[in-house]
C-alpha cells in the first residue's frame, strides 16, 4: 500500500491478518492506489501455490495407496480404499472450482509418483522390487476409481 509513512508496509510484517483485513476493504472501496501491490500480488501467487501444492499431496496420497496394494495385497483392506476416495473426491472437488489443476498434476504425474513410491517403501519396509519406474497410471484412470 503506497503509504508514505510505512505503516502500511510494517502492519504485512507486523499484523498479517490486520494486513488481509485492510487490503480487502481497500479493495472493495477501489482504493487501488494505498493497496500494497507487490506483497498482495506474492500473497495471491501463494494461494495459486497452495491449492497445486495441495492438489499434488492428494495424488500422491491416492498413488502411494496403489502402491502398497501392489507391495501387500494382503492388506489392502477399507481403509486404504477409504483414503483414495477421499484423495480422489479432494481432486475432483479442486478441479470443478479450477480445472488448470488437470494439467498441472499430469505434468508432474512422474515427480509425484517418485514421491509416492518412496512413500510406501518407508511404510511397507518393502523394497520395491517389482515396481515401474515409471508412473504407470493415467490420471484420468486414477481419477475414476
Amino acid at each position: 500500500m503506497a503509504d508514505t509513512s510505512g505503516a502500511t508496509k510494517t502492519l504485512y510484517d507486523s499484523d498479517f491478518a490486520e494486513w488481509s483485513d485492510r487490503t480487502a476493504e481497500l479493495l472493495r472501496t477501489g482504493r487501488f492506489s494505498e493497496l500494497d501491490i507487490a506483497n498482495l500480488a506474492e500473497e495471491v501467487e501463494d494461494l495459486g501455490r497452495s491449492v497445486r501444492s495441495a492438489v499434488r499431496w492428494q495424488l500422491q496420497r491416492l498413488m502411494m495407496h496403489k502402491i502398497k496394494q501392489q507391495l501387500q495385497p494382503e492388506r489392502d483392506g477399507t481403509s486404504w480404499q477409504a483414503s483414495m476416495d477421499g484423495a480422489r473426491a479432494k481432486i475432483l472437488d479442486e478441479m470443478t472450482d479450477a480445472p488448470s489443476l488437470k494439467g498441472h498434476l499430469r505434468e508432474n504425474m512422474e515427480r509425484v509418483y517418485r514421491l509416492a513410491v518412496a512413500q510406501a517403501l518407508r511404510e511397507t519396509g518393502k523394497s520395491g522390487k517389482g515396481l515401474s519406474a515409471k508412473c504407470p497410471w493415467r490420471l484420468d484412470s486414477l481419477l475414476q476409481g
